[in-house]
């Protein structure tokens, strides 16, 4: 292990969160998989566990990538990705696949992979932002100059995003008025900002509950319904809930959930039960603790970056991947209403695992930078 952190670059304690949480992935998606296997697999409980590992092994090639791309290239990087990113998530309002009632889903054809849009919009706009703050910061109290260019390809992005996937279009919003507060944007700016698209979610939610029944709409009413006791179908959390009670403080060790076999996205949306089953309150605590030592490491990089860019990229997506995570859990216990977000690095997924790995690999790469800065400067004092 000592060797492997002698040879890599950017920040060692994110690395070995990154190990950790492939590690409880591998052996929570091979756990939770079983049901799926004799479904769809005739019982071949190492399909998908092997899939997984490839995808895993993928996230981890494209996380190194990124950790070796200069962080500044990633400003240029954004506008190209913006641009992408918009006709991208039209395309999927119109033409995507269908899965769990949401056209979240672009299907690319001859590999017959699906991935949802909403990810890689999810990184050009963070990278984006973050490079307009800093073009701005001369005027960036300004509201005509500062405020209204950084916040028009915010509404188009998360406004595309809404319709399908209110949860992630919810994360983005906030990560981008986090990332505007950090950059310096007029607080008073932010404050409206911030009440217009509470009022404007609200309506557009009000207009869609009135849709005709099996609209995307109807399932967040029933989500919400369900999770505040009114009515609606609460088998989900349900299971979760056994899931979590009988799994104690130190679970019942790995392999041996049996709520995985009832409980519906076991290996994704609903994982850390099963986490939780499996290792205890301990186990549960101990993936908590690595989400929290991953966004510490990325704050950190972003006090410590050399340039304006460097500290909102760091600060946007370690904040955007730590929040995803934590909704993810307080899903799982029954904090928040069901949304389906996976857990970051953890949930059986393809280019979610891999735009998260993404993310992490540009968090790196500013890490980098501050390395070889400090190098530079030890160099200098030795000479």
């Amino acid at each position: 292990m000592n060797k492997f952190l002698e040879k890599i670059k950017g920040d060692r304690a994110i690395w070995m969160v990154v190990i950790f949480l492939s590690i409880f992935s591998l052996l929570a998606v091979y756990s939770s998989t079983g049901t799926l296997a004799y479904r769809f697999r005739s019982g071949n409980t190492e399909y998908y566990i092997i899939k997984h590992f490839i995808i895993m092994l993928l996230g981890l090639g494209l996380m190194v990538l990124a950790s070796r791309v200069k962080y500044t290239y990633y400003s240029r990087i954004s506008q190209l990705a913006l641009w992408i990113a918009a006709p991208l998530l039209l395309f999927t309002l119109v033409r995507g696949t269908n899965i769990n009632e949401a056209s979240r889903w672009l299907t690319l054809p001859i590999i017959n992979i699906s991935f949802q849009s909403s990810d890689f919009a999810k990184l050009a706009l963070i990278m984006f932002v973050s490079r307009m703050l800093t073009k701005k910061q001369e005027t960036i109290k300004d509201f005509k100059d500062a405020f209204v260019p950084v916040l028009i390809p915010i509404l188009i992005i998360t406004g595309l995003i809404l319709p399908a996937n209110l949860s992630t279009a919810g994360i983005l919003f906030l990560t981008c008025i986090i990332l505007m507060f950090i950059g310096g944007v007029n607080i008073k700016y932010l404050a409206a900002f911030g009440g217009i698209g509470i009022t404007g979610l609200a309506l557009f939610i009000l207009i869609a509950s009135q849709l005709p029944e099996g609209s995307r709409a109807e399932t967040w009413t029933n989500r919400i319904e369900a999770h505040f006791g009114d009515s609606g179908d609460t088998y989900q959390t349900d299971q979760a809930k056994i899931a979590i009670a009988t799994g104690g403080v130190f679970g019942k060790m790995p392999g041996n959930s049996t709520q995985r076999n009832f409980l519906p996205h076991a290996y994704s949306d609903f994982i850390y039960a099963i986490i939780i089953e499996e290792y205890g309150l301990i186990g549960g605590f101990i993936v908590l603790l690595l989400y929290l030592i991953l966004f510490y490491r990325g704050i950190r990089i972003a006090r410590e970056s050399p340039g304006t860019f460097g500290a909102l990229l760091a600060a946007g997506l370690s904040f955007s991947l730590v929040f995803q995570a934590l909704i993810n859990m307080a899903v799982a216990v029954n904090l928040f209403p069901v949304t389906g977000q996976p857990l970051p690095l953890i949930s059986m997924g393809g280019t979610s695992l891999w735009f998260s790995s993404l993310a992490i690999g540009i968090i790196l790469s500013v890490s980098r930078k501050i390395e070889e800065n400090e190098l530079n400067g030890k160099a200098i004092v030795t000479s």
